[in-house]
C-alpha cells in the first residue's frame, strides 16, 4: 500500500514500516531508519495505529510473562530441544 506522501524515493512505504515495526518498538534501529519510520507514521494513520497496537500487545505480553514457568515444563522443553 503506497500513500501520496511516499512519492519521495527515500520514503519508506507501509510494507517496509510494518516489516521493521518490532525493531522500531525495541529501539534496535539506527537513528536514520528510526526517523524515517517516525516520519512515515506522522503521515500514515494506518501504520501509526499498527505501531500503537503492537506496542500495547508487547506491553501486555511482558506484564503477563512475569510468572515463572514450572520446572516440569522447562525440563520438557529442554528435552525437546535436545532432540534437534
Amino acid at each position: 500500500m503506497k500513500h501520496d506522501h511516499e512519492k519521495d524515493g527515500n520514503a519508506l512505504d507501509c510494507k517496509e514500516v510494518v516489516k521493521k515495526i518490532f525493531e522500531y518498538l525495541d529501539g534496535e534501529l539506527d537513528e536514520h531508519t528510526h526517523a524515517d519510520i517516525e516520519h512515515h507514521m506522522d503521515h500514515c494513520r494506518s501504520c501509526f495505529s499498527r505501531a500503537e497496537f503492537e506496542a500495547e500487545l508487547k506491553n501486555k505480553v511482558k506484564n503477563n510473562a512475569e510468572e515463572k514457568a514450572p520446572d516440569e515444563l522447562k525440563n520438557r522443553i529442554d528435552k525437546l530441544i535436545g532432540n534437534f
